[in-house]
């Protein structure tokens, strides 16, 4: 599909809009070498939030990070996209006409998208609502004929160390109050740990200090074991790459524990796992009893609430033992 380009014609440039989070970002990794392979001689630039520059050239697929966001997950209102119009554009942040038209306003030679009765003039594959995230968008690049894998999701091990070698990771936070699991079991999970003899340690974001410093002194945790305010990219990687395990909802860290190969157990709620969670491997447990309901809801979902701190503890005696090492052969990484 790639046209061909001789030794002195221009390098094309590929844009790819994915304007959402970490874990949108590195959901979205497969689909992203899938088009590095299809276009070897282009430029490709992903519009995203600039703090995710570091996760972008962790991939080995971008070429540039072009600084996009909006609240909410919202589309962007604009790209600040300088030069000639993109040879290629593809649309991996939506479905519909508000993500189109802001790739459309920029006149790319071809567009990428899934079809909607909109924007009838884009041809495209149809959407499905319950398909996981991975495999949404490898489809939709299938359909155009571009080989996509969605098992290839792993990311290079990180050149910074552990702050914590083989500790246990508790994420407590999450973008919406429906999928972040109360402090209090957060603590009562960490207590067991620690009297088994494992070090516990608990991160956050930057807008997630007290919840961090509230689960931390429910623990009694010393403070070398609290990383709050949202580490660096790269020594948040590192934690993640060395740890014995991450504990956490559904939202960032636990995509990127998957990305390292750490074994993970993710506690879902409002979302069901069928659409967001770990690929199938002995390493990673996703807890959720159902049904779905608003991951935007302002208190933590009943389904949420019920995974206890013993179904947490039972999850994480099935896990592997030893912290996480070299990065599994592709062939162990299989999707849902």
């Amino acid at each position: 599909m790639s046209p061909r380009r001789t030794p002195d014609a221009p390098r094309g440039r590929l844009l790819v809009l994915r304007a959402l989070g970490l874990g949108d970002l590195l959901a979205g990794v497969p689909a992203l070498r899938a088009l590095r392979r299809a276009f070897p001689g282009y430029e490709l630039v992903l519009a995203a939030p600039a703090g995710l520059a570091p996760v972008a050239a962790a991939t080995g697929a971008v070429d540039r990070l072009l600084p996009a966001s909006a609240p909410s997950r919202a589309v962007p209102r604009a790209l600040h996209w300088t030069g000639p119009p993109p040879d290629v554009a593809v649309d991996l942040h939506g479905n519909g006409p508000p993500s189109h038209r802001l790739l459309q306003s920029l006149h790319p030679r071809r567009l990428l998208a899934f079809a909607h009765p909109g924007t009838p003039e884009i041809e495209g594959p149809p959407w499905y609502a319950e398909e996981h995230e991975r495999d949404r968008w490898c489809r939709l690049l299938r359909w155009y004929g571009l080989d996509a894998d969605p098992a290839d999701l792993l990311l290079p091990r990180p050149r910074t160390p552990s702050p914590a070698p083989g500790a246990v990771v508790l994420h407590p936070g999450a973008g919406a109050p429906a999928r972040r699991w109360p402090a209090e079991r957060y603590a009562a999970v960490a207590t067991a740990l620690r009297e088994r003899g494992l070090r516990v340690v608990v991160t956050g974001g930057a807008d997630e200090e007290d919840l961090v410093a509230r689960l931390a002194a429910l623990a009694g945790l010393p403070g070398d074991d609290v990383f709050p305010g949202g580490l660096p990219f790269g020594r948040l990687a590192g934690l993640v790459a060395g740890c014995r395990a991450v504990v956490s909802g559904d939202t960032g860290i636990a995509h990127l524990a998957v990305a390292h190969a750490a074994p993970t157990v993710t506690l879902f709620g409002p979302v069901p796992p069928a659409l967001w969670g770990p690929p199938r491997h002995p390493r990673h447990v996703a807890l959720w009893h159902g049904p779905p309901g608003d991951p935007h809801g302002p208190r933590p979902d009943p389904a949420l609430l019920r995974i206890t701190p013993a179904e947490v503890l039972r999850a994480l005696d099935r896990l592997p033992v030893t912290p996480a090492g070299p990065h599994a052969p592709p062939e162990e990484v299989t999707t849902r």
